[in-house]
């Protein structure tokens, strides 16, 4: 990954959703690559929370406002003059869009219309990643994997509205940012659709991972929903590496790059919740349990994969890890912190691990990062 550290150097970056889970990861990368970054988000949502814990505001110009409040960002945007833009601000849970749909489609929609205005009026930004989310499909449940090219849509708020983001960044790239428009500003704009990612430090309500902690730290057997469940489960590395890269090739001119990109594990590891539960369950040891929860509550998919061949082939991204690695990687980061170790440090140190794991071949198994 050397190229990556000579891309980074000195590189101007703004990132909202820097206070988030994968915000603070990328955040605490980006730094170590040598970017200089401002972060641009509300207070964490939860506590504890990375961003308190692995101290990712020392690595940052930390700004706390709404990408609701236009003026504020783009005078926020404009004023540090990035040459790059990561946007992964949203509102990212399934179940809370239920209670709050329209909180949900102000943030995830207008909220990225707010920050690709932003961009357009800045003359300094040359790249910009918008990330959304894997559920932006038109989710038929079958048993094929979904690429760049299948039908958006979502049945849900959450998913809807991210299906919408992708739509309002297409339409950014076509009327303002396309190479076609003589004496424009040329920006190049590429979206990432990443699958369930997990990882240390991620405290998110409603979310599996965390919820396992959560019971397996109190003693208390966790309430499980749909333990049938399949999903596309994925260290919070692997797309982060790909959002890395895909903004390198845009930051270099590469046109070609300029569109929606899928990040996901190999169809080996996409399995089901329980399989992961009691995978986590046998790690974490002691009073570890977990039980069917008899209200499965509001609708959720029921299987989902995506297609990270383009990627792959394209890009030159493909899994470090798999599942078993990633499993075991975030229970370690969970028990380093249960021991009040010096979380930042653990983070940068698996962040270093992942860089020294070689690229394995097109359609490689992935690989326990030992």
């Amino acid at each position: 990954m050397e190229d990556m550290v000579r891309g980074w150097q000195g590189r101007r970056v703004f990132l909202t959703g820097h206070t988030g889970f994968k915000g603070g990861w990328l955040a605490l990368w980006l730094a170590k690559l040598g970017a200089q970054i401002r972060g641009y988000a509300l207070d964490p949502a939860a506590e504890p929370n990375l961003f308190t814990v692995a101290g990712v505001g020392n690595v940052l110009e930390d700004v706390r406002a709404d990408l609701l409040d236009r003026a504020r960002l783009e005078a926020s945007l404009q004023e540090f003059a990035p040459e790059v833009v990561f946007h992964l601000a949203a509102q990212p849970l399934v179940r809370r869009s239920y209670a709050d749909p329209l909180g949900t489609y102000a943030t995830n929609v207008m909220g990225t219309a707010h920050v690709l205005e932003a961009v357009r009026k800045a003359s300094s930004v040359r790249a910009v990643v918008c990330v959304t989310t894997d559920k932006c499909y038109e989710n038929r449940e079958w048993v094929w994997p979904y690429r760049e090219i299948d039908p958006l849509g979502g049945h849900d708020p959450y998913s809807s509205s991210k299906a919408c983001a992708e739509i309002v960044s297409a339409a950014y790239r076509s009327s303002f940012f396309s190479a076609e428009r003589p004496g424009k500003h040329r920006i190049l704009l590429g979206t990432a659709r990443a699958g369930n990612v997990i990882g240390g430090g991620d405290w998110s309500e409603d979310r599996l991972i965390p919820d396992l902690i959560r019971g397996f730290q109190s003693g208390k057997p966790v309430l499980i929903r749909r333990p049938k469940a399949i999903r596309p489960w994925q260290h919070v590395l692997e797309p982060l590496y790909g959002y890395i890269r895909l903004a390198g090739e845009l930051m270099a001119g590469h046109q070609e790059f300029a569109s929606a990109w899928n990040f996901g594990p190999s169809d080996d590891d996409a399995w089901p919740v329980e399989r992961i539960a009691d995978y986590l369950v046998a790690a974490w040891g002691a009073r570890a349990a977990w039980v069917r929860d008899s209200d499965a509550g509001v609708h959720e998919a029921g299987l989902l994969r995506v297609d990270a061949s383009k990627a792959r082939a394209e890009l030159g991204w493909q899994p470090r890890l798999d599942i078993q690695a990633a499993l075991d990687w975030t229970a370690g980061w969970f028990r380093a912190w249960c021991n009040s170790s010096d979380m930042r440090r653990e983070t940068l140190k698996q962040i270093e691990k992942y860089e020294e794991i070689p690229s394995l071949a097109v359609g490689g198994q992935g690989n326990r990062g030992a």
